[in-house]
């Protein structure tokens, strides 16, 4: 027998909370159905296709309407999603998926293998996370309800990897696949169906009556699990000012919103009306370099920015003070945790950035900062970090865009722009190799000069992915950390932690990494 942080037992992923016998009086069931259901979120949506979209304004809508063969329970272990079993064959060189029997995808046709394997497909030649697919040889399906991957090398991280939702591999129909990256036709197999995409003001979801809900399980768990739609829809509205986001909540124009400002919490928690729904941890904030484009092409003058800053009044300001300082890229608690590089953080030490910066042949060049206002907490962090900057003599300039076009900035050009602002949120939960893979080749979100990634740091990157031991596992995260911190291919400032709310009479609402408007209904 072997046991793995996978959950796999003698070769097969088992879901977690599966039930032992009959237990349909168990399962949920909505204390009442119908009603438009409106969730306030504070960032526009570039697009809904989940294979080429990475910004959590697209998951937060698109994966209630896309499922993948495997997700992740409320802990963050993979799970089988559409998958109703994974084998995973003893010499980790192929695993077989056994397909869930009466899945339909939302135009009616029953899923099958052929679907799954042009999905991969898809994937692999225009997904965001697609350098996960490199150790795998070939899919293939030998019959409609079976789906087989045979593996170049072993990867005990695989089916990890595959399990991620930061840019998951969802299932759509074969027909739809020959789409263009960011033009996918948003139609998947979850119990949420597209209804219409407003760009900068909502996207309409309706029940899927079609819907094969997952058996295997009692109710929610994590993304997968027992699934029902209890609204007869749900309009995500984006609304990107925090005080027309707590007006609404207040009035009852919206039911739900993603993040409630801290400075409106204390005044609601005594709202009858109103319930919060704090989420500790909600994301790490953090800049990315660009290392293609002068000055911050020079470690020196990173060393120097990163000497400058002071976390504690970036995240201050960014959060009003929901926040905690955080070394890297991983929460306290989590298996992965490490203080690697803690020496690099938090500096506030002027004297050491100037002269770093006078090391480093700055001579008064333009210090471009890219982010938005969509997320009022990354344009405040910027807006801090040029000023810390300023103090040191830096010349440094705030370029402000809506999200999307700062994503569409930082991933497609390597020109006019020197740090970018987001925030590490899903990818940072899920924990293991997903909070560092964005660091990694082909990603190189540091954007190296010609696309060369950091050897050393490769390195480490792949002893983190194929080491055998978890334990090696968690002492190449550290060398991994500690060499994006000493060479400024990141600038985390701290953990946010976010509140989410409701209108009381909203019931079974959970927080979660993204929004769950499954197993949520209106009561009264």
């Amino acid at each position: 027998m072997r046991l793995t942080h996978y959950n796999i037992v003698l070769g097969t992923v088992s879901a977690l909370a599966l039930a032992a016998g009959p237990v349909a009086a168990q399962q949920f069931s909505c204390g009442k159905t119908g009603g438009n259901f409106v969730f306030a979120q504070e960032a526009k949506v570039n697009s809904l296709d989940q294979h080429t979209s990475s910004t959590i304004s697209t998951r937060n809508v698109a994966m209630n309407m896309f499922e993948s063969l495997m997700t992740r329970d409320e802990n963050m272990s993979p799970i089988p999603e559409l998958a109703q079993e994974v084998v995973e064959a003893p010499d980790g060189m192929m695993y077989t998926f056994k397909l869930r029997q009466g899945v339909k995808f939302h135009n009616g046709k029953p899923m099958t293998s052929d679907d799954v394997v042009a999905s991969f497909d898809r994937y692999k030649k225009v997904g965001i996370l697609k350098g996960m697919l490199d150790p795998v040889e070939k899919w293939e399906a030998p019959d409609a309800q079976t789906f087989v991957i045979k593996m170049k090398q072993a990867q005990p991280t695989f089916l990890e990897n595959l399990s991620s939702f930061s840019v998951p591999i969802v299932i759509v129909p074969r027909e739809n696949t020959d789409a263009a990256a960011m033009q996918l036709k948003t139609v998947g197999t979850g119990p949420w169906e597209f209804v219409e995409f407003i760009a900068d003001s909502h996207v309409r979801v309706k029940r899927y009556a079609g819907y094969t809900p997952d058996r295997r399980m009692l109710t929610t768990n994590g993304f997968g699990g027992y699934k029902v739609a209890c609204f007869d829809t749900v309009t995500f509205r984006i609304v990107t000012e925090p005080g027309a986001r707590v007006a609404g909540l207040e009035t009852g124009e919206f039911h739900g919103v993603e993040d409630l400002p801290a400075k409106a919490q204390s005044r609601l928690k005594d709202n009858k009306n109103i319930v919060l729904k704090p989420l500790s941890n909600f994301w790490v904030q953090i800049a990315t370099p660009n290392l293609s484009f002068p000055p911050t092409d020079n470690l020196k003058v990173r060393q120097a920015i990163q000497a400058a800053l002071d976390m504690e009044e970036i995240m201050e300001a960014a959060t009003d003070g929901a926040y905690r300082l955080n070394i890297g890229f991983q929460y306290p608690g989590q298996a992965f945790y490490t203080e690697a590089g803690k020496e690099t953080y938090n500096q506030k030490n002027k004297d050491k950035a100037k002269k770093l910066l006078a090391e480093g042949g700055y001579k008064g060049e333009k210090l471009i900062l890219l982010t938005n206002q969509d997320y009022t907490n990354m344009y405040t962090a910027a807006l801090v970090m040029s000023e810390q900057l300023k103090a040191v003599g830096m010349n440094v300039e705030l370029m402000v865009m809506d999200w999307p076009a700062s994503v569409q900035k930082q991933q497609n050009t390597t020109d006019g722009w020197n740090f970018f602002f987001t925030g590490y949120g899903t990818n940072t939960s899920l924990g293991g190799a997903e909070p560092l893979r964005f660091h990694s080749h082909p990603f190189n979100t540091y954007k190296p000069k010609g696309n060369v990634p950091d050897a050393e740091l490769m390195t480490h990157w792949n002893a983190l992915v194929d080491s055998k031991s978890l334990d090696d596992r968690k002492a190449a995260f550290a060398r991994m950390q500690a060499r994006v911190l000493d060479q400024v291919l990141a600038l985390p400032f701290g953990s946010l932690t976010k509140v989410q709310a409701v209108r009381a009479n909203v019931e079974d609402f959970k927080p979660f990494r993204i929004p769950r408007v499954s197993n949520v209904w209106f009561k009264g």
